[in-house]
């Protein structure tokens, strides 16, 4: 079986990372990339013996497998559509968009066409996740509290709400993605941000963000975003459970119950490397261990997008009930063709079942 032709669409720090782990398998050939700053896309692809393409189209039409859209937020849209007519499976880095209406059109082209995709969520590969799952298996969640308190990244769109949607779009989507995974899914939240902008030109996010969160399963909860530090001070989770606290961050779990406290380590980079190997192994149709297909992906991009929209009206904004879209259902390389996606050898049904976080 011949390797996976990878295009890259986007040459920034997150497409780079992606170029490095994808250039570690054997089985996988980036093809080329592109980006508006054709001296990055050539940086990168020259760093990794790929090709440079003027834009999305010319790589398309050099026939990659598989498709990698690591773009800034507000490019999100045309790059997908793009890609989803040409029936190429497509690994999407979070957030998915800054907009619903944005992410909502998108699910809707993938559904249709059945298209194979995934969202860089690559929390839910660390091992510890698991365990936590699995300790929370018999126990009930009482409450949560998420953060990620940290800096401003230094890109020059991070800091405007039109370029980036907030910390909360931008930087907490892990923390939601796992608080549904952990907790289940949530009905409403209230949220406010403290009306200040970093003290950076143009910015008009606030620095920090708040919001109490009410989950479908009983259970309540927090979370809060800020910018105001120099450094990446906590991003994770604390859960309490009947006798159980549990503390979850890329770095390990941290867990205390009547037996005492204990610590598992974790290694975040075994967890981005293993989410590009699920898509690979998926695109190749010999594993199926991808977790975020888009359709799940946007079920934490519209909790993250009503938590900013509390924010600003300083309003409880509620959310769909239904059922979550089960990852690896929706993302199996080997499930039925849906009616939509004739075309489209990648074709693939989305069920709905529940959160989950392995195969």
């Amino acid at each position: 079986m011949r390797g996976c032709r990878v295009g890259l669409v986007g040459a920034g720090g997150v497409a780079q990372r992606h170029a490095r782990v994808l250039d570690g398998f054997d089985d996988v050939e980036i093809l080329g990339v592109t980006d508006v700053a054709r001296d990055a896309a050539t940086a990168l692809a020259d760093a990794h013996g790929a090709r440079t393409f003027a834009d999305v189209d010319e790589l398309l039409a050099a026939g990659p497998d598989a498709v990698y859209v690591c773009v800034p937020p507000f490019a999100h849209g045309p790059v997908e559509e793009a890609v989803i007519a040409a029936g190429v499976p497509m690994f999407v880095e979070k957030p998915v968009a800054v907009d619903l209406d944005t992410a909502e059109r998108i699910a809707d082209l993938v559904a249709r066409r059945g298209l194979l995709t995934g969202v860089g969520h690559h929390w839910r590969y660390l091992h510890v996740v698991r365990h936590a799952r699995e300790l929370l298996a018999d126990r009930p969640v009482r409450m949560v509290g998420g953060a990620w308190l940290d800096k401003v990244p230094p890109v020059a769109w991070w800091t405007r709400r039109d370029r980036s949607g907030g910390p909360v779009v931008e930087q907490a989507a892990h923390v939601l993605d796992l608080m549904r995974v952990l907790v289940g899914e949530v009905t409403e939240v209230t949220a406010y941000g403290d009306g200040t902008p970093p003290p950076v030109d143009g910015a008009d996010v606030d620095s920090v963000t708040t919001a109490a969160l009410r989950f479908a399963a009983g259970a309540v909860g927090t979370v809060s975003a800020a910018c105001v530090l120099g450094w990446k001070h906590r991003a994770g989770l604390e859960i309490l459970a009947d006798g159980l606290a549990l503390s979850l961050t890329e770095d390990g779990l941290t867990v205390r119950d009547a037996d005492g406290e204990r610590h598992l380590s974790a290694d975040p980079d075994a967890a981005r490397t293993a989410v590009d190997r699920a898509f690979v192994d998926a695109v190749r149709r010999v594993g199926d261990d991808v977790r975020v297909p888009y359709a799940e992906a946007l079920r934490t991009q519209r909790l993250a997008l009503a938590i900013a929209e509390s924010a600003r009206t300083g309003r409880p904004v509620s959310l769909p009930t239904g059922p979550a879209a089960s990852p690896h259902a929706a993302a199996s390389p080997h499930a039925a063709a849906s009616p939509h996606a004739a075309a489209s050898p990648h074709a693939v049904v989305p069920t709905a079942t529940r959160v989950g976080v392995d195969a």
